[in-house]
């Protein structure tokens, strides 16, 4: 007898999801986040400030400009820092309110409620779209198949090249002027949206993005999520089973609830799943499920809630909305803003008490020290100089700390406007000083001044050879 052979698919196929389109309360605030941040990430790049754009983070000469701050790479201790917020920030939310950022902040979901839209404009709602999919190839179909895909690339490659302009003027990449690199990243950015958000979309949620697989970690019984109250729901029943609309909740059916079956939850949702089946982690709180439950009970005459964002004590206690705003500021919330805020303050002072100009001092390994004529011990230091400013300034440099500490020569150092300059400096000793100390590293300290009285104190060392 043959062997009987089995097939192991490792990835399972499944159907494209079309989400029905659906208003409400939810539906708005998301759209209003959807223009808030695409007004953000699209305007910034054109936004100029004096005679360049106001936020340009210039690779090639290492200067990062946002509004009047000059960063260099030595100040990346503030993407450090930036990095550390937005962590907090979203442990945060995630312990009061779920994935709400999932939900309406997402560049996966922002740009997915973008090209759905236009999907929708171009194919129709939901069941239109189901219908031109399983429909013979027309002139109808080609030209919303394709009207579509036209939309979808010029908005992937606009979105592409807004992500580029902030790092070269995009006034330059609208006229075409595209370096290799430039292209590339135009490309790839553009290819990235596109892919993602037309026909990825609800697989990168659950599947690709991390954020799905540890978020349990940060939840607990007081997060509050999009739930379903199938003490109020269930069983559920359709129309039929009801009784008229509108009549008296005792004059309706007690054998059921006040879910109608009618799997709009299901229709609606982005990642397809459904709801009543409790929490799962594929749900990213977008709340759309929410807005289409409420108008069906509109339209049943029975009260709106039945699908609503609650917690999980606040479902089974019955807890009314002040006993759910008392449980939020619990342990970990007030550990996680305490330290978002400290954070917060400490990165504000830093930025506040900045000075215009940076200092770098760097021994020069080749000549430690040396002992030249008459006695005299030189050591011989590199300067970096960074101008923090888009003025130019007058900087002095002096050093102290030993008793007769000399600089071979006066130093004074003009930079021009964001200029970085690298300048040799030597101390010099005389030696009735130098045979008073014991040989090796002596502290010493460079200060550096600026026209406009601001200055800056860098420690180092003097090497007195044996």
């Amino acid at each position: 007898m043959a062997d009987s052979e089995a097939v192991i698919r490792l990835y399972k196929s499944e159907d494209k999801i079309h989400p029905r389109s659906v208003d409400g309360f939810y539906a708005r605030l998301r759209w209003a986040f959807v223009a808030l941040t695409q007004a953000v990430f699209y305007g910034l790049p054109w936004l100029t400030w004096g005679d360049r754009p106001a936020v340009l983070f210039d690779l090639a000469s290492r200067r990062f400009y946002v509004f009047g701050l000059v960063l260099y790479p030595q100040d990346f201790v503030y993407l450090t820092a930036l990095l550390l917020m937005s962590a907090y920030a979203l442990f945060l939310f995630t312990a009061v309110a779920g994935r709400v950022w999932c939900g309406y902040a997402c560049p996966q979901t922002v740009y997915t409620e973008i090209f759905v839209r236009i999907e929708h404009w171009f194919e129709g709602d939901r069941n239109a779209r189901l219908k031109l999919d399983k429909a013979r190839w027309s002139w109808n179909k080609l030209w919303r198949k394709g009207g579509k895909q036209v939309a979808w690339i010029a908005l992937a490659l606009f979105t592409g090249i807004s992500f580029v302009g902030y790092f070269t003027p995009i006034r330059e990449l609208m006229t075409f002027s595209l370096g290799g690199w430039e292209a590339f990243w135009v490309l790839f950015y553009g290819f990235a949206t596109y892919g993602n958000a037309g026909y990825m979309r609800e697989q990168v949620c659950k599947y690709m993005c991390p954020y799905a697989r540890f978020q349990s970690a940060m939840f607990d019984r007081d997060t509050l999520i999009v739930s379903y109250d199938p003490a109020r729901g269930e069983p559920r029943g359709r129309n039929a089973e009801r009784g008229k609309k509108g009549s008296d909740q005792s004059e309706r059916s007690t054998a059921v609830g006040d879910c109608i079956d009618c799997s709009l939850c299901v229709q609606v949702c982005p990642t397809g799943i459904d709801i009543r089946k409790g929490l799962q982690y594929e749900c990213i709180s977008c709340a759309a499920c929410i807005d289409v439950c409420d108008g069906v009970m509109d339209k049943m005459g029975t009260p709106r809630g039945l699908i609503r964002y609650d917690t999980e004590n606040g479902m089974t206690g019955q807890l009314t909305p002040a006993q759910r705003w008392r449980r939020v500021f619990r342990p970990r919330v007030l550990i996680y803003g305490s330290l978002l805020l400290a954070l917060s303050m400490a990165v504000l002072w830093s930025l506040a008490s900045r000075h215009d100009f940076r200092v770098d001092i760097v021994r020069d390994r080749a000549t430690l020290a040396r002992q030249v004529e008459d006695g005299w011990i030189e050591n011989l230091y590199r300067l970096q100089l960074m101008n923090a400013t888009e003025a130019p300034q007058q900087l002095t440099v002096e050093a102290d700390g030993l008793a007769g500490l000399q600089l071979s020569r006066a130093t004074r150092v003009t930079l021009a406007p964001t200029e970085a300059r690298w300048v040799t400096v030597t101390l010099r000793l005389p030696p009735e000083a130098a045979s008073q100390l014991t040989p090796g590293a002596q502290p010493i300290r460079w200060v550096v001044r600026s026209a406009a009285g601001d200055s800056v104190a860098e420690k180092s060392t003097f090497v007195v050879p044996r």
